[in-house]
């Protein structure tokens, strides 16, 4: 039996794998940050694959869930609220804001390029995060048409993701995407 708590750990290692990525993350650096030994990680999680999936499945939890869950529940500001909240941890830079998103980050690198599993992960991510998006833009603009909807709500979560990206190199270029959101929601089919 585990003489620590794993989701201490799995925080820990995730603000690492935030930081770093997943490749350029050696065992060591798992080793400081988590106060576990290597014998202790691998026991734990199988790998540093493991403990990095155990990772991902809490970042998609903890943080992903949480942000899309008001998203299509009938508020049709839950949209625009989503986009500030992003905004402002980008804009007061806040540290795991600007860092982006740990999947996006995942996505954009070698392992998922190599990796089907990390590219299912993130795919169905980028899925439930369309759906979500979906789900608000259609409580925000019930007047279009549901295939004016699926194309708004594609635009919407393009813009997101490229906020989202921009954010670890280009705070300012992520806060113009991210703010042009509102702007394409009100404005789409109106002329």
């Amino acid at each position: 039996m585990p003489s620590f708590e794993r989701s201490t750990v799995v925080d820990a290692a995730r603000d690492v794998f935030w930081r770093r990525g997943y490749a350029e993350t050696g065992i060591a650096e798992l080793e400081q940050a988590t106060g576990l030994t290597r014998s202790s990680i691998y026991n734990a999680f199988g790998s540093k694959r493991g403990l990095f999936d155990a990772v991902l499945a809490a970042y998609l939890d903890d943080v992903v869930r949480t942000r899309l869950r008001p998203l299509g529940g009938g508020d049709p500001g839950a949209l625009e609220a989503y986009i500030a909240e992003m905004r402002e941890g980008i804009e007061h830079d806040t540290p795991r804001a600007r860092l982006g998103c740990l999947l996006l980050n995942a996505g954009s690198s070698s392992l998922a390029t190599d990796d089907a599993e990390v590219r299912t992960t993130i795919s169905s991510y980028a899925a439930e995060m369309r759906g979500a998006i979906r789900a608000a833009v259609a409580d925000r603009r019930p007047d279009l048409t549901p295939d004016a909807v699926d194309a708004l709500a594609a635009v919407c979560a393009s813009l997101v993701v490229a906020g989202l990206t921009l954010a670890r190199a280009d705070r300012d270029g992520a806060l113009a995407t991210l703010a042009s959101v509102p702007t394409t929601l009100e404005s789409w089919g109106r002329v």
